[in-house]
């Protein structure tokens, strides 16, 4: 079972956000992060990277990147809660289910009201 945070916006349909590890931020840093609209985090992690590549000394500069890399990995998906929740998007329901459709077909039977944003 995985764990989804439902965030909603009277105008919008409804985001969910998975707990735990995020893969993609690991793998693709700051790009997952613009990815997810996650703006702020995207371009602050992207200068970290180019402010770690324009240090002197190569083990330092690799090392600084995993590092980096890795913070991105662990609190990937609570920099996307915390954009959301810039954008306007108050965090509703938790959600345990399998997967992404299991968990939005359990938040929609919890919530009718939201079926129409979110077949919008």
């Amino acid at each position: 079972m995985r764990v989804y945070t439902a965030h909603l916006r009277a105008d919008a349909a409804p985001i969910l956000v998975p707990e735990g590890f995020a893969w993609g931020a690991l793998v693709f840093g700051p790009f997952w992060l613009l990815a997810h609209r996650a703006w702020i985090a995207g371009v602050l992690a992207l200068c970290g990277f180019v402010l770690i590549a324009a240090l002197p000394g190569l083990p330092a500069r690799w090392l600084l990147a995993l590092v980096l890399a890795w913070a991105l990995g662990l609190w990937g998906n609570d920099l996307r809660r915390w954009s959301l929740a810039a954008r306007g998007y108050l965090l509703a329901h938790v959600v345990a289910a399998p997967d992404r459709d299991s968990a939005l077909a359990r938040l929609l039977d919890r919530r009718p009201d939201l079926t129409a944003a979110a077949l919008a």
